[in-house]
């Protein structure tokens, strides 16, 4: 069954691919329109008749056709036929940042672009400069993008690997012969990025087990077909390893393989102390020498809590393993650092109606807050500098924080804020006065542009609008965007310094595209005695989920609850928010 997000990821490539050849701009404004119609239903569009679907607001008789031909055949005629038309490589020209459909087309069709190679070779060469609008500037800062990507290739984003890796664990779990199986590596550590995804399974037919996963529909290429491990290239590029593993040999395996390196080699080296000897088939006694026998059996191997307290530890949460001191803390006896769970996580406090750019009404936002079990809801569409963003100038919000104290009087049992996500300008000040600002129950104060400012430039901005009586939280704080942008680059122990001396709490975005704070931010603020906050940045229905990327990165910063406010009871969340008004 394809999910709400598959069907709006198509009508979305639609529209890019259909800008790109030059299609006209209303044919392109309804994919778009189509694609956030979907994402915004509370039910299944796959499962919906033709009728229902088009009497959605958003969907016409053809894109509701569409919708209904995606659910038989998990693609769409008009999307591989656009495929077929456009080069495949210029999707790595757009993942360019400043690189749009219109731009990509330019490129394409007057500088012979059809990927990144030609896109390298045609700013040498002079071609792009000759195109309209592809200043110095321009060129410098596409030049600077291509280096940052490359940089990055070959890894990624936890978004695109972590569903990818559930849904082999989930298909290939339900096969009788297969006992267990779990990913592992860094995606199990939740890094933000992940080069190749690990799966170990225990079976009962490896063979079979082997065969089953390299004919998966989504193989592209199978680059290894084994024994005990096989290695496939998914359609999208992914590569993935599968191992099989004795049963009663599973927790040592799942331990080595989830890592991370510098983790394993300190608990190799605390087994070595102890007179034994680990490695991904257990933990073995050794003699005198450090020799273990021949045909040993391990002390402890079948799971990784067991293989922890073989050596005196508790368990240690796969986020944590990183040797940045979880041995000391999770030795028995010690006092556990908190590891803080989407369980925990009471309110959402970044988040966008259709008065900006979100794809929900205030109820609908209100509603879906409810229903994860949040008692709060901060209501924070953009500021009027984010004009792309359809940002509300001082009049439309003034309007909309009547409609949202209106809603607050339909939902009495929710605690609904009607706030802001205000920019902070380049030089550090507010998008709206501090008049406007009073008038508000939330701020969420977020910076946009002006992203490549120098360090020293970046961080007063930063600290001014830290030090502003009337913000709250600083949202995604340096900008960046995961394998897109590296974004500001402040001095952050500053940063941490003021946020605590001014009571403002620090952000962790949670979509997989921003995770900003990032992890080792995260450890640092958490040290410095920071407030932080865990939020989705809601858009859309669907971005309620991102909160476990941002619950993992807090989980590898060593957040405990008690630093995070949207871990506050309704009451307590109330106070913190009213210091500031």
């Amino acid at each position: 069954m394809a999910t709400n997000g598959e069907v709006a990821a198509a009508f979305e490539e639609l529209a890019v691919l259909s800008e790109i050849l030059g299609a006209n701009v209303f044919k392109v404004n309804a994919f778009r329109k189509a694609a956030r119609a979907v994402e915004a239903l509370a039910s299944t569009a796959t499962e919906m008749d033709l009728a229902a679907l088009k009497e959605i607001d958003g969907l016409g008789a053809s894109t509701a056709a569409k919708v209904i031909e995606f659910g038989k055949t998990a693609t769409m005629t008009e999307l591989e036929e656009l495929r077929a038309q456009v080069p495949p490589g210029l999707k790595e020209v757009l993942a360019i940042q400043g690189i749009g459909p219109k731009t990509a087309r330019a490129l394409w069709t007057e500088a012979g672009v059809v990927d990144l190679a030609t896109l390298k070779t045609a700013i040498e060469s002079g071609a792009v400069a000759k195109l309209p609008r592809m200043g110095a500037k321009t060129i410098e800062n596409m030049k600077e993008s291509i280096a940052f990507a490359e940089s990055a290739r070959g890894r990624i984003r936890i978004g695109e690997a972590m569903p990818l890796a559930e849904s082999i664990v989930a298909e290939l779990g339900k096969l009788a012969f297969v006992s267990k199986i779990a990913y592992a590596g860094s995606l199990r550590r939740g890094r933000e990025t992940i080069g190749d995804i690990d799966v170990l399974a225990s079976s009962t037919d490896p063979a079979q087990l082997m065969d089953a996963f390299c004919k998966r529909d989504e193989v592209a290429r199978v680059l290894v077909h084994g024994d005990t491990k096989s290695s496939v290239l998914t359609k999208s590029g992914v590569q993935v390893d599968l191992r099989v593993v004795p049963l009663d040999r599973f927790g040592a395996a799942l331990m080595y393989f989830t890592g991370s390196k510098e983790h394993n080699i300190v608990l190799r080296e605390r087994a070595i102390g102890q007179g034994m000897r680990l490695n991904e088939y257990g933990l073995f006694k050794a003699d005198a020498n450090g020799v273990v026998a021949e045909g040993a059996m391990p002390i402890a191997a079948a799971t990784e809590e067991a293989v922890y307290a073989a050596l005196g530890l508790d368990w240690i949460p796969p986020t944590m393993r990183e040797d940045r001191g979880e041995s000391a803390a999770f030795a028995k006896g010690a006092k556990h650092p908190e590891l803080i769970t989407v369980a925990d996580i009471k309110a959402e406090l970044h988040s966008h109606t259709t008065a900006s750019d979100g794809s929900m009404s205030i109820d609908e936002l209100i509603d879906r807050a409810r229903a994860r079990g949040f008692h709060t809801i901060a209501i924070t569409d953009h500021s009027k500098s984010q004009f792309q963003a359809n940002g509300l100038d001082e009049a439309r919000l003034r309007e909309h924080i009547k409609a949202i104290h209106a809603a607050r009087a339909r939902h009495p049992d929710m605690q609904v804020w009607a706030g802001s996500e205000v920019d902070i300008l380049g030089d550090g000040s507010l998008d709206y006065s501090d008049d406007l600002l009073a008038e508000l129950d939330w701020v969420v104060a977020s910076p946009h542009a002006a992203l490549k400012q120098e360090p020293k430039v970046a961080t007063e901005r930063l600290l001014k609008a830290i030090a502003h009586p009337l913000v709250h939280v600083i949202g995604h704080p340096t900008g960046r965007i995961v394998n897109g942008r590296p974004g500001l680059e402040p001095a952050m122990n500053e940063i941490y310094a003021a946020a605590r001396q001014h009571g403002t709490a620090l952000e962790i975005n949670s979509h997989n595209m921003r995770l900003d704070l990032r992890d080792s931010h995260v450890r640092a603020a958490v040290d410095a005695g920071c407030m932080l906050a865990i939020d989705c940045d809601v858009h859309g229905p669907g971005d309620f989920d991102e909160i476990r990327y941002g619950v993992l990165t807090a989980q590898r910063g060593w957040l405990p609850r008690a630093s995070c406010i949207n871990c506050m009871d309704a009451a307590a969340l109330e106070g913190w928010r009213k210091r500031k008004r």
